[in-house]
């Protein structure tokens, strides 16, 4: 998002006092601001980490929002970056300092990985999200039935009580399907997930209504890849795009241990390219919808 002509780049308000938002949006903007007020003055990433006693890698967290800010950081940061402003030096230090505010999912920290909470963050912040899901049902679009009959499946060591919370935590996420301003959300399920039970008969059947019902939401647009589709090697990956045009999309790869974060243009290009492909090979929404009555026919009878 470019500035207007002539105008030094600089915090951005609303009237009356910081932007409003969920802590990991916070996090996001006040990074964003810091990297077009770098880019501005031609400094390097480098150089930015080298003055705040950090790295080129601490930089990039910092502006993609993955990590909190302390006050220091942002406070030589901006120095560095020529803003003596003493007004726009308060409205990014406040920000900073509300975007450290805890989010709402690190109540469920004991039963979500460290490594998942930064994806969480990018997710509340993002404008558009794609996702290609060949495994199971998206976590967006479970309902609580599956959601626990899954894992069942994939903690068999962890207790019930767990169970229950993270399946809390999945529905409190399934939030932003609705809640303004929504993301723009597409999901490109394999066929073959359709087919793969997870739980009993009438669990399955009743997730697969719910992908129905879920489609009619206007922000949502579910579609199903038929399984002959030819692919390329790899599993589900997911594409997120922000409203703030400095921000680059991310690529993220959930494994069963740990999670990729892709943001080099070169890496997103390929996944953007790859989602563009499967949706030429994936059937359109009518027959989508089709293809999800058949299975929970081929269930029922």
């Amino acid at each position: 998002m470019g500035e207007p002509a002539g105008q030094e780049p600089g915090v951005t308000m609303d009237k009356g006092g910081p932007p409003l938002g969920s802590p990991a949006v916070l996090r996001i903007l006040v990074g964003s601001q810091l990297r077009r007020l770098r880019e501005a003055r031609g400094i390097t990433a480098d150089e930015a980490g080298y003055a705040i006693r950090g790295s080129q890698s601490k930089i990039s967290r910092l502006e993609s929002g993955r990590i909190s800010f302390k006050q220091r950081d942002v406070a030589d940061l901006l120095i560095l970056y020529g803003v003596t402003d003493q007004a726009e030096r308060e409205a990014l230090l406040t920000m900073a300092r509300l975007s450290n505010a805890p989010d709402w999912w690190q109540r469920y920290s004991d039963v979500i990985p460290g490594w998942f909470q930064p994806y969480l963050g990018l997710e509340e912040g993002a404008s558009a999200i794609r996702n290609f899901e060949a495994i199971h049902v998206p976590d967006l679009l479970q309902t609580r039935e599956y959601a626990n009959a899954l894992g069942i499946i994939g903690q068999v060591d962890i207790p019930p009580s767990a169970r229950e919370r993270r399946v809390d935590f999945t529905a409190r996420r399934q939030q932003l399907l609705r809640q303004p301003p929504a993301p723009l959300l597409w999901f490109l399920i394999d066929e073959a997930v359709l087919l793969r039970q997870v739980g009993d008969q009438e669990i399955m059947c009743a997730q697969l209504e719910h992908l129905i019902e879920v489609s009619s939401i206007p922000n949502v647009t579910v579609r199903i890849l038929p399984s002959a589709a030819p692919r390329r090697e790899g599993g589900p990956f997911s594409i997120l795009r922000f409203a703030d045009a400095s921000l680059p999309d991310v690529v993220f790869i959930e494994h069963l241990n740990q999670a990729l974060y892709l943001d080099k243009e070169a890496d997103v290009y390929l996944y953007r390219k790859e989602f563009e492909r499967l949706c030429l090979a994936a059937h359109d929404l009518t027959n989508s919808q089709r293809v999800i009555r058949e299975a929970i026919a081929s269930l029922s009878g």
